[in-house]
């Protein structure tokens, strides 16, 4: 019958190099951000805890009686990790000095493992042999508490991201590289592992682990800023900078205390300006154009601007510019200058900055594909 056991330990060892990899990289990136530290140390637990099941899985756990019982409350570290990643990635980390509370079931857990950690070594071995006899109970509450806890921190990063997503649309007019849609893959990919953790064996749940750690190799090599010391280009100083002035939920509740001090004929003086402006100067066609930049040229607060938007085009700023830019586009197709260009310069020119982009507010606008519309 065939052997799978060297492979899932080469796989194993794999995954425990790979993460150390991306620790060393992490650690030694020069100007690190918060996210930086955060995923960094997410790493560092994630890579003990496969060292942990690696020996146990190699029949070694027992070489080194100085380590059984700590991987038993390691998974409790995994769900905050997850969601001060993603509270620190969307700018929504306001309350950093009560980050550390979030850990408190994993402490609880290593408390309750003291009298376990004070056994000689002879007694820790002969209660591993014996499958953890004497401390079923303990071990059962810690169970449980993983499962909640790892749903429990996946449905609130999940709730995180959508907030930035919403955020973004109020602030922006482009969304492609600043969604974060990688990082809804990370929170579903984490999902996944909870769901084998319930129905599956260890080693089905290592080897899902050292998957979504090549998972998180692979994208945040990618991923603007992440594993890098740098941002490769202009464009992405622009990205990172986006990502770094969304807008946090104090200032979500001074756009609402804002909102009510405008009447109703300054809000259409405003958007008055706002449309001679738009047909006039045509600013839609700035790829990166933001609320604040808009604001600037009509010498009115940002805040007052999105509620100009919200309130009289019943569209977020993202939406409205894109609207511009499909209005636009409607027109110059027209032209019969313009009839030997094709329909994604044309898009550029009107200000989308992809063919994704393009095709999704067009259709949103027209009901149609752009293709559809010209026939």
């Amino acid at each position: 019958m065939f052997n799978q056991k060297p492979y899932n330990s080469m796989l194993y060892l794999t995954g425990i190099i790979i993460t150390f990899f991306l620790v060393i990289i992490l650690t030694s990136k020069k100007n690190k951000s918060e996210a930086d530290k955060i995923l960094a140390l997410w790493l560092f637990f994630t890579g003990f805890h496969l060292i942990l099941f690696y020996l146990h899985f190699n029949n070694e756990h027992i070489k080194f009686p100085f380590l059984l019982g700590f991987e038993i409350p390691m998974p409790l570290v995994q769900g905050p990790f997850l969601y001060l990643y993603t509270s620190a990635l969307t700018n929504q980390n306001q309350n950093k000095k009560y980050s550390l509370l979030h850990f408190i079931p994993f402490i609880i857990a290593i408390l309750l493992l003291i009298p376990f950690f004070g056994l000689s070594s002879d007694e820790k071995i002969d209660i591993y042999k014996n499958e953890g006899k004497g401390y079923e109970q303990l071990l059962l509450i810690v169970y449980i508490t993983v499962i909640i806890s790892g749903i429990l921190y996946a449905l609130l990063s999940l709730q995180k991201l959508s907030k930035h997503r919403k955020n973004i649309t109020e602030q922006f007019s482009f969304t492609e590289k600043i969604n974060l849609r990688w990082l809804s893959y990370l929170i579903l990919g984490s999902g996944v592992i909870w769901v084998v953790v319930i129905f599956c064996d260890d080693p089905y749940i290592f080897s899902t682990v050292v998957l979504y750690l090549f998972f998180i190799g692979y994208f945040g090599i990618k991923q603007v800023g992440i594993f890098t010391n740098k941002p490769a280009s202009e464009n992405n100083e622009t990205v990172v900078s986006a990502l770094e002035n969304i807008p946090t939920e104090p200032q979500a509740e001074k756009i609402k205390y804002e909102k009510s001090g405008l009447d109703s004929t300054e809000l259409l003086a405003i958007h008055k300006n706002l449309t001679n402006l738009m047909e006039n100067e045509k600013l839609y066609k700035n790829a990166e154009l933001t609320l604040a930049e808009l604001s600037q040229k009509l010498k009115v607060h940002p805040n007052i601007l999105s509620q100009v938007i919200n309130s009289v085009e019943q569209r977020n700023f993202y939406d409205y510019i894109n609207y511009q830019r499909v209005e636009e586009f409607k027109k110059i197709i027209t032209l019969p200058e313009n009839q030997k260009f094709t329909l994604l310069s044309l898009a550029f020119e009107c200000g989308f900055n992809s063919k994704t982009a393009f095709n999704r507010n067009f259709k949103k606008v027209t009901g149609l594909s752009p293709s559809e519309y010209l026939k």
